[in-house]
């Protein structure tokens, strides 16, 4: 019997609906596995935050989440804005759409498989992204667990979010990637990476935690989860039928030995668009715009895996 206390944050919108299909199911094989839990279900996009941040105050042995990126995302940030994030656990039963994160922890896919780790847990503790930006003519700061990017991506998952999500997964990101090619114009940026400066014409620039990202491409095949750096990607000035010939690459993890793809380790990041309105992502999530500062948190979240 497992004297672990739970508190389990659940949204089942993640995976278009399928979380909420299969909370009965994981519910009862913790039941079965005898943790001791109470679970509350998100109500609408950003609500987890909230929940994460009363669970944390509440102490918890751990709070786990029950979705997708996009959830593990908004836990981590209301356990960091509790005050105490170091003091909790986080656990992880990934139902969503991407599942891009545990890819990199090594957490297993099968939510059966991944209920059982919170009988004897083990513990990591890894690093996290956090973005200073600009919303709504102010500035706001958000924390990622995986990545975070602007330029041709961000675009990607604000068509993906607003038009086309509740097709479902890998249809909704491919009709995402799909308008964004025949609209997107790469941008002039300045970037300013752990103090060295230039200005360039780029597709993307993403900055990774973990390897994967995109529902599956594996972005930053170099990225350690607890290095206390982000791996920097950039795409410069390509070509769209470059573009689309390369994406196959980028699941392959071949990418990097593209002549117009850079690859950074850094600890600070910042990013200003000399031209049009450049849209900014955090672990899928359409957050804001640039001007933008990224940096690492060295050794801040502690995981089950």
């Amino acid at each position: 019997m497992s004297s672990k206390y739970a508190n389990i944050i659940v949204n089942p919108a993640a995976g278009a609906g399928k979380t909420g299909r299969l909370w009965p199911r994981i519910m009862s094989i913790f039941k079965g596995h005898g943790l001791r839990f109470e679970h509350t279900i998100t109500e609408a996009p950003g609500h987890a935050i909230e929940l994460a941040k009363i669970a944390a105050k509440k102490g918890y042995d751990m709070v786990i989440s029950v979705g997708g990126d996009g959830t593990i995302h908004e836990v981590v940030n209301g356990l960091y804005a509790s005050g105490n994030i170091s003091d909790n656990l986080l656990g992880i039963v990934s139902t969503g759409t991407g599942s891009d994160y545990i890819r990199t922890t090594g957490i297993s896919r099968n939510f059966e498989d991944a209920c059982r780790c919170f009988l004897q847990p083990r513990q990591r503790t890894v690093d996290l992204g956090i973005v200073e930006y600009a919303k709504n003519g102010g500035r706001a700061e958000r924390l990622f667990v995986n990545f975070a990017g602007m330029g041709f991506d961000a675009e990607i998952v604000r068509r993906t979010t607003q038009q086309f999500k509740k097709l479902g997964a890998f249809p909704s990101y491919l009709m995402g990637l799909l308008t964004t090619l025949l609209s997107y114009r790469n941008h002039k940026i300045s970037l300013v990476v752990d103090g060295k400066v230039e200005e360039r014409r780029v597709c993307t620039v993403i900055m990774n935690n973990g390897k994967y990202g995109g529902g599956g491409m594996f972005t930053a095949p170099q990225a350690d989860l607890a290095d206390g750096l982000l791996d920097v990607m950039i795409i410069g000035d390509v070509s769209k039928p470059d573009l689309l010939r390369s994406l196959p690459r980028i699941y392959k993890g071949t990418h990097l030995t593209h002549p117009k793809v850079a690859a950074k380790k850094a600890k600070e990041i910042e990013v200003k668009s000399l031209g049009e309105r450049l849209y900014l992502q955090a672990d899928g999530e359409l957050l804001g715009e640039v001007p933008a500062r990224f940096r690492i948190l060295p050794a801040a979240l502690n995981i089950i895996i």
